[in-house]
């Protein structure tokens, strides 16, 4: 193709690494537990040394290549070394460098890179994989005193991407941030969770309790860790709300290859795992899962006792698990519905109920909520945070300090934003299915006057900007100071394409934007509009925080000619008339030039927005 053909001018990085790593790594920052103050601590000598015969990354008049080109490129050659006897933590970022006044800079989605650690790649990666300008993470961990870390570094333009990148520039330096070494994940969780809260049997120690200081923040979502494996010291994550709803599958309470199993493991826009943060770098990928059919809670056969076992990235928690963290008096109840991995029949799985917390047998082909369970890598470890709710633990590689000025279209699903005003200025990301541009909704149905607001669906069971909910998306809502600022508005993409694909009992969610579950094609039944609503098995579609004074609310998903699928406070999502009135949560797309100004994205500290 012709654009395949445009020309970067150069790409370099920067030998000018070392005078500014000098000021970075005499002195590091680190927060205590013991005093609740941040302290300064020096720290030993640590140098980042860039190979004097390696001349760095420059290419002229270049065009894309594929990854196997680029991973053979010479590359830029660098140590990192510890000239002192006691092991530190390190994180290296990759930060833009200063470039001309007349210079364009080169978007990060043109770029992939390949990191060689000690004789071990990274692979083929997109910039855009590892967070952007100045959260950069190109390696973090811990380095022994009197230890070496030999890197290569290739930096290339894909040709697997598309665009006008003719005359373009990129320049980056290396920086390290340093500190004391700290604990892993495990080691933080077992040292600080009290001993009548730990249940270990024989395989995994359990964190029990009705509220333990367990809470953790990775990758703009709330998480519970639920156990540590004695052995392999991996960390088990669970979300602490529903993210989504969908059928389980059609019929089959099997876990491989269901519905389920792929919107987990989805690494498309559409699904969990593809809008994760780096999730190669923070999770174990080939974790196993203990799907096996249970007629109680019980312990479940184990491998070598013939259960069914399934490895992938992304899993839920059995039911036996939920039982040792405390069932429904523990912290794992969270007052509503939500899947669990363990079948009860050959089409019923074990569900929990919000009512009371227990599990009961429900059919697959239902739509109930989501709460994604994960497996930490056992280095993964914690540099914040106290383990409250208000104060989560925060992971290295994760936790960005320096975010004013960065787009708000490289930030990850589940992040906060402040928009909206007064009663309505709480949103959250919802994914980037367009290229540069981010996509949120209300962090909670509208209100008016401290009162859920509520509407009919329609006329018709195909959402548009004439319709009853469309029209007050798209006019009222609008040009109402009570939901949003002038200001706010403009950074709304005029027309966005909303896709009403159909599901029904049992199918996938996939149907709700593709032909077909293969996603083949998308589906040619859509309407462009301003402002639109979530479909089914989109990430943020599920409820947050409570069921208790909240509203069921519309998804934009028809369900048959007749009815629309809808999220009950309880977090299911089955069907209902069109005249039914319900709540509304508001999405749109914001445009490319919205960048953050201040905020980490928590719902404590949501990012605040400005336009570029």
């Amino acid at each position: 193709m012709e654009d395949k053909k445009k020309k970067i001018t150069v790409i370099i990085i920067s030998v000018l690494i070392v005078l500014i790593l000098l000021l970075a790594l005499t002195y590091a920052y680190f927060s205590t537990q013991l005093s609740g103050k941040d302290q300064i601590v020096k720290v030993e000598e640590l140098e980042l040394v860039l190979d004097e015969t390696s001349e760095g990354i420059s290419l002229d008049n270049v065009v894309g290549i594929s990854d196997s080109k680029g991973m053979s490129l010479d590359g830029s050659t660098f140590e990192l070394i510890n000239n002192g006897s006691n092991a530190v933590d390190y994180t290296i970022y990759l930060d833009d460098n200063t470039i001309g006044d007349t210079d364009v800079r080169i978007d990060d989605k043109y770029l992939k890179y390949n990191l060689n650690k000690n004789g071990l790649d990274s692979g083929a990666t997109l910039l855009t994989k590892i967070g952007s300008n100045p959260n950069r993470v190109l390696d973090s961990g811990t380095i022994e005193g009197k230890g070496t870390n030999k890197y290569k570094l290739n930096l290339w333009i894909t040709d697997e991407v598309d665009g006008n990148y003719s005359g373009q520039v990129f320049s980056g330096k290396l920086r390290v941030e340093v500190s004391q070494k700290r604990q892993t994940t495990s080691e933080t969780l077992l040292g600080s969770i009290p001993a009548e809260n730990l249940y270990d049997d024989g395989i995994d120690t359990f964190i029990t309790g009705t509220d333990p200081n367990n809470y953790i923040w990775y990758s703009g979502k709330l998480w519970r860790a639920v156990s540590v494996n004695n052995e392999t010291k991996t960390v088990k994550l669970v979300t602490q709300w529903n993210i989504s709803a969908i059928p389980y599958d059609d019929n089959s309470s099997a876990f491989e290859e269901s519905h389920m199993q792929q919107w987990l493991n989805d690494t498309t826009v559409d699904g969990f795992l593809g809008n994760l943060r780096n999730p190669e770098t923070f999770i174990k990928m080939d974790s196993k899962w203990n799907a096996s059919m249970m007629s109680d809670s019980t312990k479940p056969p184990s491998e070598e006792e013939g259960g069914t076992i399934v490895e992938d990235a992304v899993g839920l928690l059995n039911i036996y698990e939920y039982t040792m963290s405390g069932a429904s008096d523990g912290y794992l109840n969270n007052n509503l519905f939500w899947w669990t991995l363990s079948p009860y029949s050959s089409s019923y799985m074990w569900i929990i109920h919000q009512a009371n917390g227990n599990p009961f047998a429900q059919s697959s082909g239902s739509a109930y909520g989501i709460r994604p369970s994960i497996n930490l890598k056992p280095e993964i470890k914690i540099v914040a945070g106290n383990g409250t709710e208000e104060n989560p633990y925060r992971l290295m590689g994760d936790n960005d300090s320096s975010l004013e000025g960065v787009k708000l279209s490289s930030r990850y699903s589940g992040e906060y934003i402040k928009f909206g005003t007064g009663e309505n200025n709480l949103y959250r990301i919802v994914s980037h299915e367009t290229d540069d541009l981010t996509k949120i909704v209300s962090a909670e149905p509208l209100k008016e006057n401290g009162t859920f607001k509520a509407l009919a669906f329609g006329d018709s069971i195909n959402y548009s900007s004439d319709n009853i909910v469309g029209s007050f998306l798209n006019e009222e809502y609008l040009n109402t100071e009570g939901y949003l600022t002038t200001e706010q508005v403009n950074m709304i993409k005029d027309d966005t394409i909303w896709y009403l694909g159909t599901v029904m009992y049992g199918r996938s969610y996939n149907l709700a934007k593709y032909i077909d579950t293969n996603m083949s094609s998308l589906t040619s039944n859509t309407t462009t509009a301003k402002v639109g609503l979530l479909r089914l098995g989109e990430l943020m579609s599920g409820q947050f925080n409570r069921n208790i004074n909240n509203i069921n609310y519309f998804t934009i998903t028809p369900y048959n000619t007749q009815n629309i699928r809808y999220v009950e406070n309880t977090s299911n999502a089955p069907n209902t008339a069109i005249n039914m009135e319900y709540g509304i949560k508001p999405s749109f797309n914001l445009k490319p030039n919205v960048i953050i100004t201040s905020g980490d994205g928590t719902k404590n500290n949501p990012f605040i927005l400005s336009v570029e």
